[in-house]
């Protein structure tokens, strides 16, 4: 798979990549991520990609122009099978989109900032708007790196146990079971028995019916 990355501040994104699951997707050739800087696609004086909003009001507005030269740049060499802008007014992210997406091939985000981007680049070029919570962010960026981290570990050989990503929160539309590990015992706090007792269809029972007591105390919304 690959992602491509607009953003205007593309030293946020170095991090996020460079470690962990998705450092070992990437070296492993699954998965591929590429921050391109907006900045080197303008025409305008001193870098310039904001300007003033028409109609006035605070803030600045990303321009059409540069946007519009970077995808069609891109575009030249990839064809995206979506195009995701970045936005607190787009559509929450779950997991059913981070499943989806990842049975894509080339996917391009586009890092909003400032006030956001002109509507007409939205209108034209963007296919999905996505957005991460309800709340608003400095930027695109870690909106970007979540949505990447989300799709890039369901990508087939990028977990060392696929199944792992199989019995993760909401998946089935439930949050996952309590876990435990090594002591058994600790300051008194014992493992449940049935977790030690090796008849694994016991076992799988326990979690299911551990997931829907923590769904319905924590997340009813979910079962719904």
């Amino acid at each position: 798979m690959k992602i491509d990355i607009i953003s205007v501040v593309p030293d946020l994104l170095q991090s996020p990549f460079a470690h962990s699951i998705l450092k070992r997707a990437k070296d492993k050739g699954l998965l591929e991520v590429n921050v391109i800087n907006l900045r080197d696609h303008t025409t305008y004086a001193r870098a310039q990609v904001d300007d003033y909003a028409f109609g006035g009001g605070a803030g600045m507005v990303m321009m059409i122009e540069p946007l519009v030269n970077a995808i069609e740049s891109l575009q030249a060499t990839t064809t995206y099978d979506e195009v995701i802008y970045l936005t607190p007014d787009g559509e929450t992210f779950n997991q059913k989109m981070a499943n989806g997406f990842s049975l894509k091939n080339n996917l391009l985000m586009i890092c909003g900032h400032y006030k956001g981007i002109d509507q007409r680049f939205r209108d034209h070029f963007v296919t999905r708007e996505i957005s991460i919570g309800d709340y608003v962010l400095s930027g695109g960026e870690i909106a970007a790196a979540v949505l990447v981290d989300a799709i890039g570990r369901l990508i087939p050989g990028v977990l060392n146990d696929e199944t792992s990503a199989l019995t993760d929160s909401f998946q089935d539309n439930l949050l996952a079971p309590p876990v435990y590990t090594r002591p058994e015992e600790f300051r008194g706090w014992k493992v449940p028995d049935i977790l030690l007792s090796g008849n694994h269809k016991l076992i799988e029972e326990w979690r299911v019916e551990q997931s829907l007591q923590r769904t319905k105390e924590r997340r009813p919304d979910i079962l719904d």
